[in-house]
């Protein structure tokens, strides 16, 4: 039970205190969006719980008819993103913003791609990433791998 009013900070606590009551080492948890929260799926995996929950998309470049974060593939050996045109995005920076560790990524060919028009009104795209982000991606690669978990949750 809770006050809050809403249930994006609480994923982590209930489901913590549902792995105690049923005095389990470990725990799978199902949840909607409308749990979603980076640091809570963070703090699951801390306390032995896998949370399977659907990452949310934030970003209004699907709307501005842009690509979005999902055009572009982390690879993890290499460090890098590859952009729909086919571009390896670098890492160039990382920064502290509001409590996050981030990375940023971006290609030196924007410039002179023929995407560009579909992809951003800037000079280059950036994009960002989360140092916990590996831990989101798997949470989405698991619910998609279980496709009707959000029927059965």
């Amino acid at each position: 039970m809770t006050t809050t009013g809403h249930d994006r900070t609480q994923l982590a606590n209930v489901a913590k205190q549902a792995k105690d009551i049923l005095q389990k080492e470990a725990l799978t948890v199902v949840a909607d969006k409308g749990y979603y929260k980076g640091e809570e799926g963070v703090a699951c995996v801390a306390n032995g719980i896998t949370p399977i929950m659907p990452k949310c998309l934030t970003s209004g470049n699907k709307a501005n008819g842009l690509f979005d974060k999902r055009h572009f593939v982390y690879d993890p050996k290499s460090n890098t993103y590859q952009c729909p045109a086919g571009e390896l995005l670098i890492e160039r920076f990382r920064s502290f913003e509001a409590g996050k560790h981030l990375i940023t990524y971006w290609s030196s060919n924007c410039k002179n791609c023929t995407l560009k028009s579909s992809c951003t009104t800037s000079d280059q795209r950036r994009v960002k990433r989360w140092e916990n982000e590996a831990i989101l991606d798997q949470m989405q690669t698991r619910l998609e791998s279980m496709p009707d978990a959000m029927k059965i949750r």
